[in-house]
């Protein structure tokens, strides 16, 4: 691999971390494809841009070329790649839960913040309002120690003279 190459592969996978970050994973996938052609198969740096791949390509709804991806790396030269591989195949492959609608959050778009236009994006957004099967609690007030009686009482030292004697009673006949 020429060092010219590397170097494209480079900037590839940072495009790709980049536009993932950003939520657009049709972009970021491109860029790894990119940068995975790019780099060596067996080398540290090929073995991490497939890695953000399998990402991408799980989060792009494409999840049969996840987990084909992800096969290939759980056979990886790289012991830290393979460990990963064969930890995203484990999820990959697990069970879909089924979610119901009031057990997730929306949450707003924030890709406006760099061209100045986040703040009227982020007014936009209003939390969900709780359903009839959301119960709210009160808070309860916190009580003023002033009205508390914070004196011994004398029972914590009955108690343990108590429990001291009933032992002692018990080891003397035991």
């Amino acid at each position: 691999m020429s060092n010219e190459q590397r170097e494209l592969a480079i900037a590839q996978y940072q495009a790709g971390q980049l536009a993932f970050e950003r939520g657009e994973y049709k972009t970021a996938v491109g860029c790894f494809e990119k940068g995975a052609n790019l780099a060596p198969a067996n080398s540290s740096l090929g073995g991490d841009i497939r890695l953000w791949l399998v990402n991408a390509y799980s989060a792009a709804n494409r999840e049969e070329e996840a987990i084909s991806l992800c096969e290939t790396l759980a056979r990886y030269p790289d012991l830290d790649i393979r460990k990963q591989g064969k930890q995203l195949l484990y999820i990959l492959k697990a069970p879909r839960l089924k979610l119901k609608p009031e057990w997730q959050t929306k949450i707003p778009v924030l890709s406006r913040l760099d061209q100045g236009d986040g703040p009227s994006t982020l007014r936009q957004y209003t939390p969900p309002t709780p359903t009839s099967t959301q119960v709210a609690r009160p808070i309860p007030e916190p009580e003023d120690l002033s009205t508390m009686n914070l004196q011994d009482n004398g029972f914590l030292w009955v108690a343990l003279v108590g429990g001291g004697l009933i032992l002692g009673g018990l080891l003397w006949w035991g």
